[in-house]
């Protein structure tokens, strides 16, 4: 099978994409869904968080969440909004968040390939969000909600990419965050064959955010080959929704942390205490770090920058160096006390969406006593915990622009 290969996408149809577009299902509480559906009958929200349009309080995991799912797909394709592609395509996708712009492909993925690891991860997944993936795609018979895939940047394919996109998009559409997102379809037999060609010559492809989604892809995959006597490989259900960006075009935010006490320290001792492994300089401007090992930190209505001792960076373990690691290792564990960041409720963590400004907010409330910002982790820095197989810590990277939900679905059928 091949890596990746194209599909019959079902996608909105002509002129409805501003109508159906919606952001990721995972990035908004139940509440926000509902405010961001009202008003829009076609918006996906109807479709990824079907909760909305039951009565609050329904458990989003109850079995008519995701029937009710599969009616607003069914009717949103029975009153034309969304049509499918009579062929195998490929959809060029692209990404502009002001300055910054990113070109990728939307095709569907090779579950096999993500068995045998070709398709990396670099997380664990929770089995209760793998769950509540396999149920929706079981009940929509789609994957509507795209894997995130980075492929190593190649000539070739970042050529054909640019020069599909020189033409004018079939969807076009500017979201409420002020993102575009932009939609090519590539339906040119030679070029579909061509790119098919050049992404299996990769030795690998990269989940960048989605570990959930493409898990939920795997099992889909296996529980319908156990129950096909005639399976032979070349079903839909054999693959996964996918986008791929080239890695060198990829946008990581930071992503901070705060934490609700000093662990029975007062602001002094605190201070004192991170002397032997940080050089600790108070700044009278925020603190953005400009490079690995630098980390702000903000306290008591003070900016400090701290700057890690270089014999304490090591060099042979991908998961050790990396920033996360590092205010894991030589501050948070030690010196905060917390070994669990995954389950200890003193801790949380901040998008650098949100800007140093919201790190300061949770701080002055009296929320949280200490904050923490950090250089965003490196896209090769990921590459390497994943070609290592190893994961990273949690909350350890915020992609940025998001992929749109609803505007290109890949049909199981």
């Amino acid at each position: 099978m091949p890596l990746i290969r194209a599909f019959p996408g079902l996608r909105p149809a002509e002129g409805r994409a501003a109508d159906v577009a919606a952001p990721p299902y995972d990035v908004m509480n139940e509440a926000e869904a509902r405010q961001m559906a009202e008003g829009r009958e076609w918006s996906f929200l109807h479709i990824s968080r079907p909760e909305i349009d039951l009565p609050q309080g329904t458990d989003p995991y109850a079995p008519e969440v995701y029937q009710k799912a599969a009616e607003n797909l069914a009717r949103m394709q029975q009153d034309g909004v969304l049509i499918r592609d009579t062929k195998p395509c490929y959809y060029v996708y692209r990404l502009t968040m002001g300055e910054h712009v990113q070109t990728g492909l939307a095709a569907a993925a090779s579950v096999a390939a993500y068995d045998q690891n070709r398709i990396k991860k670099h997380e664990f997944t929770r089995p209760a969000k793998e769950d509540d993936r396999v149920r929706q795609v079981d009940a929509l018979n789609a994957q509507t909600g795209p894997v995130f895939l980075v492929y190593p940047s190649a000539p070739e394919v970042d050529q054909i990419l640019s020069q599909v996109s020189q033409a004018q998009p079939a969807m076009d559409v500017t979201a409420a965050d002020q993102v575009r997102h932009e939609i090519w379809v590539l339906d040119d037999d030679a070029t579909v064959a061509r790119l098919t060609e050049l992404f299996d010559a990769m030795d690998a492809l990269y989940v960048a955010d989605g570990h959930h989604r493409s898990a939920a892809g795997s099992r889909v995959g296996a529980s319908r080959k156990e129950a096909n006597p005639n399976h032979s490989g070349d079903e839909s259900y054999n693959y996964f929704l996918s986008v791929i960006f080239p890695h060198n075009q990829m946008q990581i935010l930071d992503y901070n942390r705060v934490v609700k006490d000093l662990n029975g320290l007062d602001k002094e001792t605190f201070l004192a205490s991170l002397e032997s492994d940080f050089q600790v300089v108070p700044s009278e401007q925020p603190v953005k770090p400009a490079q690995p090992a630098e980390f702000g930190m903000y306290l008591d209505k003070q900016w400090y920058r701290l700057t890690l001792n270089p014999d304490k960076v090591p060099t042979d373990d991908p998961v050790a160096r990396l920033d996360v690691s590092l205010l894991a290792s030589y501050l948070i564990e030690p010196v905060l006390g917390i070994s669990d960041p995954r389950r200890d409720a003193r801790i949380d963590f901040v998008g650098g969406i949100r800007g140093l400004a919201g790190l300061e907010k949770r701080v002055d409330s009296g929320e949280m006593a200490v904050a923490f910002s950090l250089y965003p982790t490196r896209m090769e820095d990921l590459m390497a915990v994943a070609d290592a197989d190893e994961v990273m810590p949690p909350k350890s990277t915020w992609f940025e622009p998001k992929l749109a939900d609803g505007l290109v679905s890949h049909v199981l059928d």
